[in-house]
């Protein structure tokens, strides 16, 4: 454990010490929001991104321990265990590098080796495998045996053979070799199976297609994986085959004599029949992997982004789900995301009942005291939003076109029954649409995460990595901003650093009993919350109105007596400390330094007491599309259109811009500079401005460009760059400047 430890520390640049602490808090339970933000002394200030490699590196090494264990165990058990053999096993670095070394001791099944050695042929396969001066012919007549079935001297060396070539597949370096030459050399190779021309035309690009196996990108792989298992087209992986015998004939050929020439036949052999199938199925199961990754980490940084997109608040909404000839779903909802009405209105065709409709609207905004109606971006969508923004509304109400991708999912699953049993799924999507405008988290941690629309090739890649990232995602996103206890769902519970379901229902079903609860100390009167779920939990729940105001904060209970030492000494009161910027200042830290509390926690208590509950999402900003553009027939070359992006992919971004199918912003019109990912200068809900450079009606596609654009960000930071410049021009500058703007 103490070596697992070490290399930790060596591959993440840590102190021993840190590396340590990080695995003992995670094998103690601790949750990593938790370990990042309440353990900084131990961890040396580590973030939420490396105690997760941390986590996953450590179950990797485990894993190869357990894996050594077995190998040891079993080639002990053959009596063929070397003390040398074992330091070899004790010292492979990977799980290639270890099975390597087990190859020629793992038990076979028949081969044709087997067969050889059974008729004796070993003594002969062993001379001409090390090429030691013998008469060949001579040795093989030696042994030529009707009685073990081997008649002829061309017997005895295909005998011979089937041993060397099964040597040289179980030996360790050619083995590195040849994986080596494949991930430096190789090439994915597609083509197309005959007479699935016209079924697979999605796949049209990799018909006959091959590229290098280093440089392949991952949504390539990961699609010409999909078209061969569809059965469109072949694919192999490999490098050069007469490359490859080359390498193997540097390792093993030492001779060009007829000794030389059988030598030469098994290792082709061993190359066709042994190395190539094994090695190519390793760099399959590598390169997908790497792929998976690189999907999963895409969908990741999307997940993040749509979680941690700004809220409107808690306002009074009015949701609609449009539609045509069903209708459209209204429903009202009150600040706290409470339903309290809805209905159904026909604004759109075939109906057309337009003022019936917006008497009903006008009626609902007065009655329920409207602030703000939040429109599904689905069909109808535009039609709707038109609709809506006609009718002679209050100023003061904003309308807003909300990603509804999931609703469905949410209106038809168990948590949406449960909620409410008594309404139809057209009234739950209504309400997840108007609620998701509020509060997106809060809403889109009841739908699983691989149905909000925001990933690439999800359905391919591993779903036991896919739900650990995600889910790593989703705690991560509720522990930032933190959960008011009072008004969560149990949903939301749920991800809270050290709940869990069982908890987070005990939580509800206790403040439906007991009404809302006063202080954070009375969790613990929660059934099954004991001390340990209370530590991890007690500072990402926030109480509103609590007698204690450090309740509201992220400071944790653990450090109360801190912040009323500080009040103390300064003769004030803790929320005096949180209301009042002059006596924070008179605060000097490192009088409050111990043994266990450092700099770290004191800081974030400072900033906490700046700050109390701070919710680290920006600031909600109202979008509109574009007047007159609601299809994609509308659209025009050239066109320069506002809209929002909707997933980011290795190769490019989808932006909607409001006419039912989103534009595709490839990666190569993203910016005037090269960049290597989307990521770079994109993020998912931005708002952009771009260029329609091509519409094509027929296969349904958008091409975008936002080269020469400049993102809403980037132009706010241009403007205070700018305003920054200005501010340190001196006054004969300034002073020149404006004559120049006058005589102008």
């Amino acid at each position: 454990m103490e070596q697992n430890i070490v290399k930790l520390a060596q591959e993440f640049c840590l102190f021993v010490k840190h590396a340590q602490a990080i695995v003992k808090l995670l094998d103690e339970g601790a949750t990593i929001p938790f370990i990042a933000r309440y353990r900084k002394e131990l961890t040396g200030s580590a973030d939420e991104v490396l105690i997760t490699q941390v986590r996953d590196r450590i179950a990797q090494l485990r894993e190869l321990e357990k894996r050594k264990e077995t190998v040891l165990k079993s080639i002990q058990e053959q009596g063929k265990l070397t003390e040398e053999l074992r330091a070899k096993i004790e010292g492979a670095e990977t799980i290639s590098e270890l099975e390597d070394i087990y190859l020629p001791y793992k038990p076979k099944r028949r081969t044709r080796a087997t067969i050889a050695r059974e008729k004796g042929l070993e003594p002969l396969a062993t001379k001409i495998f090390s090429q030691e001066d013998f008469d060949l012919l001579e040795a093989c007549l030696a042994y030529i045996s009707e009685e073990k079935g081997v008649k002829t001297i061309e017997d005895a060396l295909e005998g011979a053979r089937d041993i060397v070539a099964e040597l040289i597949s179980e030996n360790a370096e050619a083995r590195r070799r040849i994986r080596h030459l494949f991930e430096k050399e190789g090439f994915f190779i597609a083509k197309l199976i005959e007479g699935k021309e016209e079924e697979g035309q999605k796949y049209r690009d990799y018909f006959d297609w091959s590229e290098p196996i280093r440089s392949a990108p991952s949504h390539r792989v990961l699609a010409m994986r999909r078209a061969e298992k569809e059965g469109i087209i072949s694919l192999e992986c490999a490098p050069d085959q007469e490359r490859a015998f080359e390498v193997l004939e540097n390792l093993f050929l030492k001779r060009r004599d007829a000794i030389g020439e059988q030598m030469k036949k098994a290792i082709r052999d061993a190359y066709r029949r042994f190395l190539k199938p094994s090695i190519e199925t390793e760099i399959r199961i590598l390169t997908k992997q790497k792929a998976d990754a690189d999907a999963i980490r895409v969908f990741a940084d999307n997940l993040r982004q749509l979680l941690l997109a700004p809220p409107l608040g808690e306002r009074n909404v009015l949701a609609i789900d449009p539609g045509y000839r069903t209708g459209c779903k209204v429903v009202c909802l009150n600040a706290q995301g409470k339903l309290l009405h809805h209905d159904v209105i026909y604004p759109n065709e075939p109906q057309r009942k337009v003022v019936e409709s917006a008497k009903i609207i006008k009626s609902l905004c007065e009655t329920y005291q409207i602030e703000a109606i939040a429109i599904g971006n689905g069909t109808a969508s535009r039609e709707t939003e038109a609709f809506v923004r006609h009718i002679d509304l209050p100023k003061h109400i904003q309308i807003v076109v909300v990603n509804e991708s999931g609703a469905s999912v949410y209106s038809a699953s168990e948590v949406a029954r449960e909620e409410f049993p008594n309404e139809d799924v057209t009234v739950r999507g209504a309400v997840s649409i108007g609620r998701r405008l509020m509060d997106p988290l809060a809403e889109l941690v009841k739908i699983d995460p691989r149905a909000i629309g925001v990933g690439q090739y999800q359905h391919d890649v591993d779903p036991i990595a896919l739900k650990q990232s995600l889910d790593d995602v989703v705690v991560s996103c509720v522990n930032a901003v933190g959960v008011e206890v009072n008004t969560a769902s149990k949903q939301l519970l749920t991800y809270v650093s050290g709940i869990g379901e069982t908890l987070a229902q005990n939580i509800v079903k206790y403040r439906d009993k007991h009404g809302p609860f006063r202080s954070r100390e009375e969790l613990k009167k929660v059934p099954r919350l004991g001390e340990k779920a209370f530590e991890q939990a007690a500072g990402f729940l926030r109480i509103r109105n609590a007698e204690n105001p450090l309740d509201m904060s992220a400071v944790h209970p653990e450090s109360y007596h801190i912040v009323e030492k500080m009040a103390k000494d300064l003769q004030c009161t803790v929320k005096d400390l949180m209301t009042k910027e002059e006596l924070r200042e008179l605060i000097k830290l490192e009088n409050y330094i111990t043994e266990t509390v450092g700099l770290p926690t004191l800081q974030d208590i400072l900033k906490e007491l700046a700050k109390p509950g701070r919710d680290p999402r920006k600031q909600f900003e109202v979008f509109r599309f574009a007047e007159g553009i609601e299809k994609i027939s509308d659209l025009k070359v050239g066109m320069k259109l506002p809209g929002i992006v909707m997933n980011i992919t290795d190769f490019g971004a989808f932006v909607d811009i409001g006419v039912h199918q989103a534009g595709l912003l490839h990666i190569s019109q993203i910016s005037d500079k090269k960049i290597n990912h989307p990521s770079e200068v994109l993020k998912v809900q931005q708002k952009v401005e771009v260029t329609v450079i091509d519409v094509d009606l027929k296969r349904n596609r958008i091409s975008l460009s936002l080269k020469g654009e400049k993102t809403q960000e980037a132009k706010q930071l241009q403007a205070r760059n700018k305003d920054k410049k200005k501010e340190n021009l001196s006054i004969d500058e300034k002073l020149r400047l404006l004559q120049e703007k006058f005589r102008r």
